[in-house]
């Protein structure tokens, strides 16, 4: 048991200043990871859940002028995967009208108007990402400033004693290695957190980007 003068509310509230204003920026670091740790969970699995049935649409009806049409109505649930789809499909069938004949300028048209709608939804799966990845490279050095800072504090308090004891400076210690582990608690969860959510998005990258291949053989043998 924790003597009262050394209890973790106690140690927090009687740090330095400088000390608390750090904890008070840990805190709001894993406030804001564990908010967006949450957001891109809920987003990721969504996504693969779209991709999912979408895939399983797409290659059961073999309408691809149905689905399209179903997908542009609203009459199916979309997603990441469905939106490359409708812009493919789109561009296809536009240049299909203005340029009849002409395979070549089909497929690029088709091409163009896929990658570009990958790219957004990749931006989309990717956000906030990057924010994650700093929270866990950078909340530990924080804390460990914060630690420095309140050792520092501890041993210039020595100053205005007679005799330094373990007593005298443990508190002061104490409450500085604090900062360390809210340091830790706000990284840990985060770099976790990002390196599962960059693996989940280059999986479905990987799908996005095998789907537009095979998708664009079968409009070339459609546009022959």
């Amino acid at each position: 048991m924790l003597q009262p003068e050394l209890s973790f509310v106690s140690l927090i509230l009687h740090a330095s200043l400088l000390v608390q204003l750090v904890m008070l920026l840990l805190l709001a670091i894993s406030i804001g990871s564990w908010t967006a740790i949450f957001r891109k969970w809920i987003q990721l699995r969504n996504a693969n859940a779209d991709t999912d049935r979408f895939e399983a649409d797409f290659w059961k009806d073999g309408d691809l002028g149905g689905l399209f049409e179903e997908l542009r109505d609203g009459k199916r649930s979309s997603g990441a995967q469905a939106r490359i789809f409708e812009a493919g499909m789109a561009e296809f069938l536009r240049t299909r009208k203005q340029k009849p004949g002409d395979v070549a300028a089909m497929l690029d048209g088709a091409r163009r108007s896929m990658r570009a709608a990958y790219q957004r939804e990749m931006d989309q799966l990717e956000a906030h990402l990057a924010f994650l990845a700093s929270a866990g490279s950078v909340s530990p050095y924080i804390g460990l400033f914060g630690t420095v800072w309140g050792i520092m504090h501890a041993f210039r308090g020595l100053a205005n004693v007679q005799q330094a004891t373990l007593a005298a400076v443990a508190p002061g210690i104490a409450e500085a290695l604090i900062a360390t582990a809210i340091g830790l608690f706000a990284a840990i969860p985060a770099v976790v957190a990002y390196n599962r959510f960059a693996h989940d998005a280059d999986r479905l990258s990987t799908r996005f980007d095998t789907f537009i291949d095979e998708f664009l053989n079968i409009l070339q043998r459609q546009a022959r």
